[in-house]
């Protein structure tokens, strides 16, 4: 199909993916471009599949209902007015051409064709996906923790073991499955998505007379020796004492061998059966770049220069974990794949842009990593920010403070800070939705298209 284009005199800027750098980069743009904008002399698009972007530092807290899930990401339409949002799927970028290939939404229910979108200024901001191995089971059973999506399954899920195990009283192995619950990978996803929800489930056992919390089993495996490298050896120490002293048990140094229908094989040896089973050992960059003629390293990422421009092109830039941005601090070769340098890095890449379409010098990234923090469930977390370490409520309340700092929109940290002023008064929700994931079942029921019940 031919090339849809803005009008010739606009300068067209394209972003993929809606991310931090991406939204945050449109947002840049509509600020300091604003004349620029309104007289028509640029124009910018952005595309994405979905039409929010997730603010996923709290997809945790909407997992264990401390947040309402809609609260933690950002309608795109809403804050970028003067953007066009396109929502679809990247399959191809040919900057030869000048030029992306996007699925629009809607292609595989109404035969939607692909087609082009022309550029003048590309931004690549297409951000991770889960890195999987090829663990037999993992497929059929596993789930990640990237999206909002993920997190409001695994909330409902949980609750829903429960509700199994509290409904078949005689059953011991089937209580025994559907109360184990294991998590593969230590970093930040992992630890806080379990620490949250292990505070929930053991919450929402005060309304389950037949479960106590001790019947429940919470297993963290990892592959190395340590979990939570970001925070240092020694708070990645206390995380995991501090978490065995809540029951949960952390195998470092083990590998998942199989899970083939839900049962879990362990590399040392042990095997059981478990209805939860999330996987969140690390990130890769997104797939679609290998089908571009971009430059890339050998993990698959856009070579960047440290002004954010992709190396030996001209108008094409990148950054966030799609890219490979030098480190001018000295604290190693890259930046590191987190949301802290995502949304400086956008900054950034908004202000070299506007140098751009300026005619001005553009600035390097340099930015120092100030340190993490991470939450362990309600009231308790852990912190190691400009070398001072902090554990229990400090790097809870220093976690919750700092990313509300973040939270794009005035109307979201409110929204964010009224549910945690509610939760003060009132005790979390128990309900599971798991209906929302077949949400026709009730109708083909009644249009007698089915015979389940």
């Amino acid at each position: 199909m031919p090339s849809q284009r803005t009008a010739d005199s606009a300068k067209h800027i394209v972003i993929i993916g809606g991310g931090y750098v991406g939204m945050y980069t449109a947002l840049r743009l509509q600020r300091k471009l604003r004349s620029e904008l309104r007289r028509g002399e640029v124009a910018v698009t952005v595309v994405d599949p979905q039409s929010y972007m997730t603010y996923q530092p709290f997809l945790p807290e909407a997992a264990a209902g401390n947040l309402e899930p809609r609260h933690v990401v950002v309608p795109l339409r809403k804050v970028l007015r003067r953007c066009r949002v396109v929502n679809g799927s990247v399959t191809r970028i040919d900057h030869a051409a000048r030029r992306v290939t996007i699925r629009p939404a809607g292609t595989k229910t109404a035969g939607v064709p692909e087609r082009d979108i022309g550029y003048d200024m590309l931004v690549v901001a297409l951000g991770s996906i889960s890195r999987t191995l090829p663990i037999p089971g993992l497929a059929d059973c596993g789930i990640g923790f990237k999206t909002v999506e993920e997190s409001i399954f695994l909330r409902n899920h949980v609750l829903h073991q429960l509700d199994i195990a509290a409904s078949n009283p005689g059953d011991e192995e089937v209580r025994r499955r559907a109360l184990t619950f294991v998590f593969v990978g230590a970093g930040f996803a992992g630890v806080e998505a379990m620490a949250e929800l292990e505070d929930m489930a053991r919450d929402a056992c005060k309304w389950y007379h037949d479960i106590d919390p001790e019947d429940m089993r919470w297993l963290m495996v990892e592959a190395t020796d340590r979990i939570l490298p970001e925070v240092g050896p020694e708070m990645g120490r206390w995380t995991a004492e501090a978490l065995r002293r809540r029951g949960i048990e952390v195998k470092m140094e083990t590998l998942l061998k199989s899970a083939e229908k839900r049962r879990i094989v362990l590399s040392d040896g042990e095997e059981f059966e478990a209805g939860t089973l999330v996987w969140t050992a690390g990130v890769k960059p997104h797939p679609v770049l290998r089908a571009s003629d971009l430059p890339l390293d050998d993990k698959g990422r856009i070579r960047t220069t440290a002004e954010l421009t992709v190396e030996g092109l001209e108008h094409v830039y990148a950054a966030g974990d799609n890219a490979a941005v030098p480190d001018l601090t000295g604290s190693g070769e890259f930046t590191a794949p987190n949301a802290q340098h995502a949304v400086r890095q956008a900054k950034r890449l908004g202000d070299n842009i506007v140098a751009d379409v300026r005619g001005k010098p553009r600035k390097p990234y340099a930015h120092r990593y100030v340190g993490s923090v991470a939450s362990l469930g309600l009231h308790k977390g852990v912190a190691n920010v400009y070398g001072i370490k902090l554990r229990g409520l400090p790097a809870w309340f220093m976690h919750r403070t700092y990313h509300l700092s973040r939270m794009p929109t005035v109307n979201r940290k409110f929204r964010i800070t009224m549910d945690w002023t509610l939760a003060l008064f009132f005790r979390r929700e128990i309900v599971s939705l798991g209906e929302l994931e077949s949400p026709r079942f009730e109708f083909e029921l009644a249009a007698g298209r089915r015979d389940d019940v």
